[in-house]
């Protein structure tokens, strides 16, 4: 998914407890406090369950993303599932990565071997100057190793350990984890730039297809969702049979604090698809009525942007100087139609709240909760997962 800033231990252990250690906020403590009943009230999500955790990335506030490593320790931390982007090598091999730029997320620029493979190009109509996965076998992109990236305030000294991991290797870890721990983990991969990877002669969505089927999970059933920013991606998937359940993720560029809207521009003002196709029309058509109800032509779900749930608006320059708006109708909205929900992306970071959180997490992924979203997308499962117990507490759950 998209990263924008608005949009001293020597092991993880060592970390947690930044996260773990944070207090519930004064207003998440005042609802705890005022719970009594000895009545359980079903959540308000689509299916009356408990909200799921998605690892964004895995444990990428605490390890470096898209690796068996991060993948574990967000199992550990409790993760109902995991999410990977999916790229591909130029051997036809799905790994995961959040870019097709290597530049971003491995250490490849400290390989002089591969100095020569740097270019400029375009992904999704952008220049992009870097290493690109496509260029590389999986071989070459095993010798690289994964950096932490979208904030540099997170441990750095796990940079360059561990390797990127293949979509298969996802697959057995998921597997593995859901016998040893009697949890079932779902995978929740992410076809990334599915338009960019088939102009190149290298789709996605065959071999993902292919290996969902292999692993015995291709039903409505299995503990996997397939998610993407292109409809046409979702479309052809459903149309050469995968039958996992599908989410529509709905972007925008950024914040406009003053109207306490979205701004739109190039590559997050529209599914690149749509692009090519000539179609004029905004992400924001997506959480209209009548996109939803197109979306639910090809669609289980959406994982919108959390603005679009939750408007911020002031009069400062960052997040952390503006306050949150009512919020939209866009998650009874789509379940009238029975789409699930699931927005993104949760961090810790205090910068990265608004005002009225007063720095405090958890008291965001309360909000959300309470609005009755299916799922979040979290960089801090173990955040994640504690907000929700305090969630279901509040509605009378030991």
């Amino acid at each position: 998914m998209t990263t924008r800033l608005n949009k001293a231990a020597s092991s993880p252990a060592g970390f947690l407890g930044q996260s773990t250690g944070l207090w519930l906020s004064a207003v998440a403590l005042a609802a705890l406090s005022a719970c009594s009943s000895s009545d359980p009230e079903k959540p308000p999500t689509l299916n009356g369950e408990a909200p799921m955790v998605v690892a964004h990335r895995g444990a990428s506030g605490y390890l470096p993303e898209h690796t068996v490593e991060a993948y574990a320790k967000a199992i550990e931390l409790g993760a109902d599932a995991i999410e990977p982007d999916l790229v591909v090598t130029k051997d036809g091999v799905l790994i995961a990565r959040h870019d097709p730029n290597l530049k971003f997320s491995t250490n490849v620029a400290d390989h002089p071997e591969f100095a020569s493979r740097k270019k400029t190009t375009l992904v999704d109509g952008e220049s992009q100057e870097g290493w690109f996965a496509s260029d590389f076998t999986l071989v070459e992109i095993k010798t690289l190793g994964a950096l932490m990236t979208t904030d540099a305030t997170r441990p750095q000294q796990f940079n360059g350990l561990y390797k990127p991991a293949t979509f298969q290797e996802i697959i057995d870890l998921a597997k593995a984890k859901s016998k040893e721990t009697g949890r079932v983990i779902s995978v929740y991969p992410e076809t990334k730039n599915p338009t960019y990877h088939r102009d190149l002669g290298l789709p996605i969505e065959d071999t993902l297809i292919k290996m969902i089927s292999d692993a015995g999970w291709n039903s409505k059933t299995a503990p996997v969702f397939v998610q993407s920013f292109e409809p046409s991606s979702l479309k052809y998937l459903r149309g050469k049979g995968l039958n996992v359940r599908l989410v529509q993720l709905i972007d925008a560029d950024d914040y406009d604090f003053a109207n306490g809207t979205l701004t739109y521009t190039l590559p997050y003002d529209r599914p690149y698809d749509w692009t090519k196709a000539g179609d004029k029309r905004l992400f924001s058509s997506m959480v209209t009525v009548t996109g939803l109800t197109e979306i639910k032509t090809y669609a289980d779900g959406i994982g919108p942007w959390k603005p679009y749930i939750v408007p911020i608006k002031g009069t400062g320059k960052t997040l952390v100087e503006n306050s949150t708006q009512p919020a939209t109708t866009l998650v009874a909205d789509a379940h009238k139609l029975g789409l699930i929900v699931h927005p993104y992306t949760f961090r810790n970071e205090a910068r990265r709240l608004a005002k009225d959180y007063s720095g405090d997490p958890r008291a965001e992924y309360l909000q959300f909760y309470r609005l009755g979203v299916d799922g979040v997308f979290s960089d801090f499962t173990d955040t994640a997962v504690t907000a929700r117990q305090a969630f279901m507490k509040e509605r009378g759950y030991d």
